[in-house]
C-alpha cells in the first residue's frame, strides 16, 4: 500500500486538492493532506509501505506522479526538474544518477545538476530516516553537516528542506528525471496557468511510450531496435502480454537461433541469425513493456537478468556445437571461453559500478587527485555529449550486449559458427582489456572500499572449508585470488599446449594455490581494489574446472555444461547481492566454490572426473532450481497465507 501525503503549507488549497485527485487517478492507495512536518512524521511512521510526499505547488502530468511512486530505484527517488536553480527551491547535484548533495544553489557553489522538483517516493527501509528528519525540521533541530553547509533556510518550502536533511543523513537517494512529460513548480497564479498550458500540450500516452525506452542505450539498440520496438511494446501492451512474457518469448527465440546455429548449413545460419536479432528485440521489449505499463517486480527483475544470461550462452552452446560438428575441433573450447570471460567481466563490472556509486556518496575519497581523476573527468564530459563520435565509441568499445548479438548474428550469417565464436570472443577479450586498465586507475584514485561493508562471504560464495581456514597476513585477499587464477591459467595452459600431459594428481597443485584464495575469506576487503575479489574467484573457479575436464579427459560439451550450471549459481548470487538482498535459500548447499573445487579434484585423482562433474553439476542444477521455486513461489506464498491469516496489510514476501 502506497501512503501519498501532499504538504499543503508549500501551496495553495485548490492545487493542493487537484494534487490530491491526481495522486488517486495515478493508483495510489491513501492520500492525505498535512499542514505540517510533524503530522507528516506520525503518519509517515504508521504506514507499512512507500510514502509518496509532495509539496502542493507541483503542476505535473499525472503520468509524472505515477512514474514517482512506481520507480525501481529507491530507496529513496526524488523528482529533479532540469533548469537553472530558482531562489528559494532545494538545488541538487547528481552522480551517477544519485542526488549527493542538496540545498540552496549559492551553496552548492554552480556545481548543481538540476532543481528539486518537490516531489519524492519514499520506501520502508527509509522511512525511519524520513520521520527523524521531518521531526527534526519540524521542532528546528538540524543536523550539523550537508544541510547546513548547503544552505537551508528557514523561509523554503518544507518538502525541499526535508530532501536535504533526508540527503544530510545518508539516505541514498535517486533523481527522477522528467523528460517529455511536464511537471513544473510555480509560485503565481500566471506560473501555474502557463504550466498547466505546457501539460496540456503533451499526449501523456504517446510521451509514456517513447519514455519505455531507455534515454541512453548502445548504438545498436539505439539505431536498430528502438526505432520500432515501441511499436511492438504497444501492440504487447493491446494484447495485455506481460513483461515476464514477452521475456519468455524472447528465450524461445534465442532456443530457436541456437539450434539452427547446430544444424548448420548456410539456410539454417541465416535463419538462426533473424531469429537471435528478432530475440533481442524482444529482450528490449520487455523493459520497455515494464516501464510503459508500471508493471516492476523484484522476480521480473530477477527474471530479466537471469535470462538473458541464459539465452546468450544457449545461444554459444549451439555455434560451439555446430562448429564441432563442421570438423572445427576447438568448437566447444571457445564456446566455453566466451562464457566464462563474458561471466568474469560482468563479476567485475558490478563490483566496479557498486564502488563508483560509494564513491559518487564519498567525493573526499575522490579528491586526491592524479591521473585516475582526470580519467574520470574526461570519462564524465564524454558522458554528458551524447550523441558525439566519442560518445558512441565509449558505449560500443566495451562490447554491450547489443554489439555482442549484433556481431555473433552477422558473423553466423555471413561465414559460420567459427568464425562467429572467434569473432565474440576476440571482442570480449579486448573490451576486458581497455575496461580492467581504466578501471584499475580510476579506483586506485577513488580509494574507496565497497566490500567492507557487506557479508564478504557471500559475495565471495565461500563455503564451509574457507570460513574455517586461517586467515594471512600477506598479501591480502585480493593478491591471494589473483595468484590463484595465475597458477589455475598456467597448469591449463601446461595440459593444452604442453609436451606431455599431465598426471591426473596435477589438480592437487591447482586446489591448493585455490586453498590459499580461500584463506582470504575472513580477512578485511577494504583495498581500493578489493572489487575485484569476486571476479578473480570466479575466474579461478572456472580455470580449476576446465583444467579438470583436461586432466581428466571429461567430454568438452559435459564441461560446458557444468560451467554453465556455475553461472547461473553466481548470476542468481549476484543479481541478489548487488541489491543488498539476501543470499538464495540454498546457498550453503551450494558447497562453495572452494568446497566444488575439492570434489572435482577428488573426482580427477580417483580417474572418475566426467561422473564426478556431471554429478556435481547436476546436483547444483537442481539446488538452484530449488532455490528460485522457494525464493519465488513458496516463501511468497506461505507469507501471503500468514498476512491472510492474521489480517495484516501491506507486507511483502521475502525475496
Amino acid at each position: 500500500m502506497t501512503l501519498a501525503l501532499v504538504l499543503t503549507a508549500d501551496g495553495s488549497a485548490d492545487l493542493a486538492d487537484h494534487l490530491a485527485g491526481q495522486c488517486r487517478h495515478a493508483g495510489i492507495d491513501e492520500v492525505r493532506l498535512v499542514s505540517d512536518l510533524a503530522t507528516l512524521a506520525d503518519l509517515a511512521e504508521s504506514t507499512p509501505g512507500p510514502v509518496l510526499v509532495t509539496g502542493a505547488d507541483l503542476v505535473a502530468h499525472t503520468a509524472v506522479l505515477r512514474h514517482l511512486a512506481t520507480s525501481p530505484a529507491g530507496p529513496t527517488v526524488a523528482l529533479v526538474l532540469a533548469g537553472p536553480p530558482a531562489p528559494g527551491r532545494a538545488a541538487v547535484r547528481e552522480d551517477r544518477g544519485q542526488v549527493v548533495a542538496a540545498g540552496s544553489p549559492a551553496a552548492l557553489d554552480g556545481e548543481a545538476t538540476g532543481v528539486f522538483g518537490g516531489a519524492l517516493r519514499v520506501d520502508p527501509a527509509n522511512l525511519p530516516v524520513l520521520v527523524v528528519a521531518a521531526r527534526a525540521i519540524a521542532a528546528e533541530v538540524v543536523p550539523v553537516g550537508a544541510v547546513a553547509a548547503h544552505g537551508v533556510v528557514d523561509d523554503e518550502p518544507a518538502v525541499d528542506r526535508l530532501l536535504a536533511d533526508l540527503v544530510a543523513r545518508d539516505a541514498v537517494t535517486f533523481a527522477h528525471r522528467v523528460r517529455l512529460l511536464v511537471a513544473r513548480r510555480v509560485g503565481a497564479a500566471d506560473d501555474r496557468a502557463t504550466a498547466e498550458a505546457a501539460v496540456a500540450a503533451v499526449d501523456p500516452d504517446r510521451a509514456e511510450l517513447r519514455l519505455s525506452v531507455k534515454e541512453r542505450d548502445d548504438f545498436f539498440t539505439t539505431f536498430f531496435v528502438s526505432t520500432w520496438s515501441p511499436y511492438v511494446t504497444k501492440a504487447a501492451a493491446r494484447l495485455r502480454l506481460s513483461p515476464t512474457t514477452v521475456t519468455m518469448i524472447s528465450v524461445a527465440f534465442a532456443v530457436a537461433a541456437a539450434l539452427l546455429f547446430g544444424a548448420g548449413g548456410r539456410p539454417a545460419l541465416i535463419a538462426g541469425a533473424v531469429l537471435l536479432y528478432l530475440g533481442f528485440v524482444l529482450d528490449c521489449v520487455d523493459g520497455q513493456l515494464a516501464r510503459y505499463t508500471r508493471t516492476f517486480s523484484a522476480w521480473g527483475g530477477w527474471l530479466d537478468t537471469m535470462a538473458d544470461r541464459a539465452k546468450e550462452f544457449i545461444v554459444y552452446a549451439g555455434l560451439g556445437y555446430g562448429a564441432t560438428q563442421a570438423g572445427f575441433r576447438y568448437g566447444w573450447a571457445l564456446a566455453i571461453a566466451a562464457m566464462a570471460v563474458q561471466t568474469v567481466r560482468h563479476m567485475s563490472d558490478t563490483w566496479y559500478g557498486a564502488m563508483h556509486d560509494e564513491a559518487a556518496r564519498r567525493p573526499q575519497a575522490t579528491s586526491g587527485g592524479g591521473f585516475g581523476a582526470r580519467l574520470s573527468a574526461a570519462s564524465n564530459r564524454v558522458q554528458a555529449d551524447v550523441g558525439s563520435v566519442t560518445y558512441w565509441l565509449k558505449r560500443t568499445v566495451v562490447f554491450p550486449i547489443g554489439e555482442r548479438w549484433a556481431l555473433i548474428a552477422l558473423a553466423a550469417a555471413l561465414f559460420d559458427q567459427r568464425v562467429a565464436l572467434f569473432a565474440v570472443l576476440t571482442g570480449m577479450v579486448l573490451a576486458l582489456g581497455y575496461t580492467a586498465a581504466l578501471r584499475l586507475l580510476r579506483a586506485r584514485s577513488m580509494r574507496v572500499g565497497v566490500l567492507n561493508t557487506v557479508d564478504t562471504s557471500l559475495h565471495r560464495d565461500d563455503g564451509t572449508l574457507a570460513r574455517a581456514l586461517p586467515t594471512p597476513r600477506w598479501p591480502g585477499p585480493l593478491g591471494l585470488a589473483v595468484s590463484a587464477v595465475l597458477v589455475a591459467a598456467v597448469l591449463l595452459g601446461l595440459a593444452l599446449f604442453g609436451p606431455d600431459s599431465l598426471p591426473r594428481w596435477t589438480a592437487l597443485v591447482g586446489l591448493g594455490a585455490l586453498l590459499l584464495a580461500a584463506a582470504g575469506a575472513r580477512a578485511v576487503h577494504g583495498g581500493a581494489l578489493d572489487w575485484l575479489v569476486p571476479a578473480a574467484l570466479r575466474a579461478a573457479e572456472y580455470l580449476f574446472a576446465i583444467l579438470v575436464g583436461v586432466l581428466g579427459g571429461v567430454p568438452a560439451w559435459l564441461v560446458f555444461g557444468y560451467v554453465f550450471v556455475l553461472t547461473l549459481h553466481h548470476y542468481d548470487l549476484t543479481a541478489r547481492l548487488e541489491k543488498r538482498k539476501l543470499a538464495p535459500p540454498l546457498h550453503d548447499a551450494t558447497l562453495g566454490w572452494e568446497g566444488r573445487s575439492a570434489v572435482l579434484t577428488l573426482s580427477a585423482i580417483t580417474g572418475i572426473a566426467a561422473i564426478g562433474m556431471a554429478t556435481l553439476g547436476i546436483y547444483l542444477l537442481v539446488v538452484f532450481v530449488g532455490s528460485v521455486a522457494l525464493a519465488w513461489v513458496i516463501r511468497p506464498a506461505r507469507a501471503a497465507r500468514a498476512a491472510g491469516s492474521t489480517g495484516a496489510v501491506g507486507g511483502r514476501p521475502p525475496g
